[in-house]
């Protein structure tokens, strides 16, 4: 007796109208199903219903979404309870990708650690609000790198040459927040293209030339008071012998200090005119000195300033030779220091000591002109890794010391090429800072180095998206270079999201549709770990096309049907008999829908739904 389905072969209902060969990524083994999974939609705060739709789908791993900080905090902790049931009665795997915010505490008007304190409090409740998902095991919590579209070293490939150059880097002088681009460009004259004596360069100029602004201010200063000095000098001897001994004291600057505090302003009032115009041009000499003097004071403050925090840091260098130069600069700014300020404080009290003050500003100047320019301006590369990895290394402090065993794992994601922390070695560096931080706060709260390192370890990753590394493409790099960014960090990958483009723009494709070397990046991280969590990240597949890609993913990376990994794979059946397999993995909608199912449309009777009921509770479904 024939089979009823030779009568309806079915149709497939995708886009493909060309069936790809089987196995077409040249996979050497099929990726099984519980390896791959999909995003919620992260533009909303229903995370619960976004869970449900995609477990329709069939999936085996969904990553609850949370890209911005406000949808974060609009899902409601009951929701992330009734997610972890979800998980539990299904048998899903749930991840978490927390709000993409700068971890550095970088803004647009510049960084200040305030900030980077904030945009930790904000993943730190991620992370709190994940672990909700899976509060037994280690749920992984993605966060961008960077969210700063700042790149602080731009490579590219020289067209002509065909190396890897450096054409730009960012500077930040860290005390004051700024930021300052520098064009890296070749010296013809010397030959040479080093960035780093230009950097050198840069800083040397910058601190002489501030010094020079102080000078300046303290020069234009002690001219104007000993020309106050002098040209006052007569009227004021005058003065004296007028008031017959009544003026306190009969210097000039001892009248400057009476005319402040107010009983030499009547003394003036009372004189004959001529007299009281040359104390007036005196008194007001005397004020611009004043001015000028007490402006290079706040300019030497600050650079003092300055100077103190980067030795500061510097007297902890690795470099031996760093920390005793700075040392020795150190003890000059102290000495300094303790001479400079008891004349400020005698100066607040008494304005007649004026003139030694400006004395001490140019003694100053001298001082500061003998120490070692220090290295106000530095590459901002440095400094966002530096910052970041304090960030990530706290939040999983905090979650270690709250939830122990099954604390979150902080899984470190490669923004768009192009942007902030975006290479390899870039994310390598903040992932190797993140956890040697995070061990060292460990073992000052007791924990033994070994268990400290073992924890960093297993609690600090990255997630490796293919698809935004891709994007170096459209520096001149090639498919070889895109595939040793992957070389360089999978030791780390706790996490992978997969999405495909041309590596012109951050654009989120199915795999397979665009030029990413998938097959090569999977076998580089199968040699690290089997069983990486691959979520496919398609924004712009799902926005025109509606449907989650899931079939399409699953096709691509030859999946199993079944759960025994044997054949047939997705990639040789998802075309059979017209779309036999056209649902995922469970109940084919196409099929279902002729031959009768519980969502089929058939009567109730006959095992069909009541319409917009659910028929296992009766309320209605979304």
């Amino acid at each position: 007796m024939a089979s009823r389905e030779t009568f309806y072969a079915g149709a497939d209902y995708g886009p493909d109208f060309n069936p790809r060969p089987p196995n077409w990524l040249g996979l050497e083994k099929p990726e099984p199903v519980s390896n791959l999974g999909v995003p919620t939609d992260p533009r909303t705060a229903n995370q619960m219903k976004a869970v449900s739709d995609k477990l329709s789908t069939g999936t085996k791993t969904i990553e609850v979404s949370g890209i911005t900080p406000d949808v974060l905090e609009s899902i409601p902790d009951q929701h992330l309870d009734e997610i972890n049931r979800l998980r539990k009665l299904t048998g899903v795997d749930l991840t978490f990708h927390g709000p993409i915010v700068e971890a550095t505490g970088i803004v647009k008007q510049g960084w200040d650690d305030t900030d980077r304190q904030q945009v930790e409090k904000t993943m730190w409740s991620s992370v709190e609000r994940a672990h909700k998902l899976d509060p037994t095991g280690n749920v992984v919590v993605t966060f961008h790198s960077s969210a700063a579209n700042i790149e602080p070293e731009t490579k590219v490939i020289n067209e002509i040459t065909g190396k890897e150059e450096i054409s730009d880097i960012y500077l930040v002088d860290e005390r004051e927040g700024r930021f300052e681009a520098m064009r890296v460009k070749p010296n013809y004259f010397t030959g040479t293209n080093d960035w780093k004596a230009d950097l050198n360069k840069l800083n040397k100029e910058a601190w002489f030339r501030s010094l020079q602004g102080v000078s300046y201010h303290a020069s234009i200063g002690e001219d104007q008071l000993r020309r106050a000095l002098m040209n006052g000098g007569e009227s004021f001897k005058e003065l004296s012998e007028e008031k017959k001994g009544l003026m306190k004291d009969k210097s000039v600057l001892g009248f400057y200090k009476e005319y402040l505090e107010g009983s030499g302003a009547e003394m003036l009032n009372n004189m004959d005119e001529k007299l009281k115009r040359n104390v007036e041009t005196s008194i007001g000499e005397i004020v611009h000195a004043d001015v000028y003097l007490r402006d290079a004071y706040q300019q030497m403050q600050t650079l003092f300033n300055q100077a103190y925090d980067v030795l500061e840091r510097e007297k902890t260098s690795k470099d031996e030779e760093k920390r005793k130069r700075a040392k020795e600069d150190f003890e000059k700014l102290e000495e300094f220091r303790k001479e400079l300020a008891p004349k400020i404080n005698e100066l607040q009290k008494d304005p007649s000591k004026l003139g030694d003050f400006g004395q001490s500003l140019v003694k100053g100047v001298n001082i500061l002109r003998a120490v070692r320019p220090p290295e106000i301006y530095k590459p901002l590369k440095e400094f966002a890794i530096d910052k970041a990895s304090e960030t990530f290394s706290n939040v999983a402090l905090n979650a270690y010391n709250e939830f122990k065993d099954s604390a979150p794992i902080i899984s470190i994601e490669n923004p768009p090429a192009g942007t902030g922390l975006s290479r390899a070695e870039e994310l390598s560096s903040v992932v190797e800072e993140s956890s040697r931080k995070f061990a060292e706060k460990l073992v000052k709260e007791g924990i033994s180095e070994k268990e400290a390192d073992k924890q960093a370890e297993k609690l600090i990753g990255a997630t490796w998206d293919v698809g935004h590394i891709n994007m170096i493409r459209k520096r001149g790099y090639g498919e070889a270079a895109v595939i040793k960014e992957t070389e360089t960090i999978a030791p780390f990958v706790k996490h992978v999201h997969l999405s495909d483009n041309f590596g012109l723009e951050h654009t989120e494709m199915p795999m397979g549709m665009g030029n990413v070397p998938t097959k090569q990046h999977m076998e580089i991280l199968k040699e690290y770990n089997t069983k990486i969590k691959k979520i496919a990240e398609t924004g712009n597949w799902f926005q025109p096309f509606v449907k989650t890609p899931l079939r399409e993913t699953l096709e691509a990376f030859n999946s199993s049907i079944y759960g025994m990994k044997m054949q047939p794979t997705w990639a040789t059946s998802s075309y059979a008999s017209g779309g036999y397999f056209a649902g995922y993995g469970m109940n084919p909608d196409i099929h279902h829908s002729i031959y009768g199912a519980g969502f089929s449309g058939l009567p109730v009777s006959l095992g069909g739904e009541v319409a917009g009921k659910s028929r296992l509770s009766g309320n209605p479904m979304e």
